[in-house]
């Protein structure tokens, strides 16, 4: 687990304009009564219908929030990456959570208990308003995701899709210096909503293109201007 001092915990938490506003002593507040949660991939930060009882930021790693569908199938809200905060619904209303969270990798969370959260935010207005920003721009993203599954094919989507967890969680592979990525086909389709045969359809597509290579699970990029092609318009 990564040494994350109180400090560190500050800067964090201040870093979101959820609570960029808040006067430094409060930030100290809320800094110090933080915590530091491990969760290993594919393990649950909570499911769907517990108690929603505490705010996360991921420090490091990523989180997938997903409802289950029909026939076992799962579709994916959203992916949260380091800095981003998330389960702050739960947070406030303290209702049941609405979804379910998983580690897509190995991942380090900072914690901030409902209880602790709902003592400041009580006595500050500010702190308020900022959260009605965060819901609206999480209400924004949302409307951009269902335009994306409404307007691009599958291609364009998959391909922005890889393109950034290559990116963004991709290691260096042993051969030519690629960006390399240990996902199952079956996690892709679930991020997309599409079933594990289309993804085996589109990426076997690119991999006679030469644009990846696809190994005992991994999933090599070699050709990362053709990819980037791939997901146009939307990286564009």
């Amino acid at each position: 687990m990564p040494d994350i001092d109180s400090s560190a915990k500050r800067r964090m938490l201040g870093s979101s304009f959820v609570f960029s506003s808040l006067p430094d002593e409060l930030l100290e507040e809320l800094a110090g009564v933080c915590r530091l949660r491990k969760v290993e991939r594919q393990a649950f930060v909570f499911h769907m219908g517990d108690e929603g009882d505490a705010l996360f930021g991921v420090v490091q790693g990523l989180i997938r929030i997903w409802v289950p569908g029909t026939r076992g199938r799962e579709l994916t809200l959203t992916l949260m990456e380091p800095g981003d905060i998330f389960g702050e619904i739960a947070l406030l209303d303290g209702l049941e959570r609405t979804a379910n969270a998983t580690a897509v990798v190995d991942s380090t969370l900072l914690v901030l208990d409902r209880s602790v959260f709902l003592k400041v935010l009580e006595r500050e207005p500010s702190l308020s308003r900022h959260i009605i920003e965060l819901l609206c721009e999480k209400l924004r993203g949302e409307t951009t995701r269902i335009a994306e599954d409404a307007f691009f094919d599958l291609r364009v989507r998959l391909a922005k899709r890889l393109f950034s967890l290559l990116i963004g969680y991709g290691e260096a592979a042993q051969e030519g210096g690629e960006l390399m990525l240990k996902m199952s086909q079956e996690e892709l389709g679930n991020m997309l909503g599409v079933s594990r045969e289309a993804i085996n359809k589109q990426l076997s597509v690119w991999v006679r293109g030469g644009l990846i290579a696809v190994k005992h699970g991994k999933i090599t990029l070699l050709d990362r201007e053709g990819l980037k092609k791939e997901a146009a318009p939307s990286l564009e």
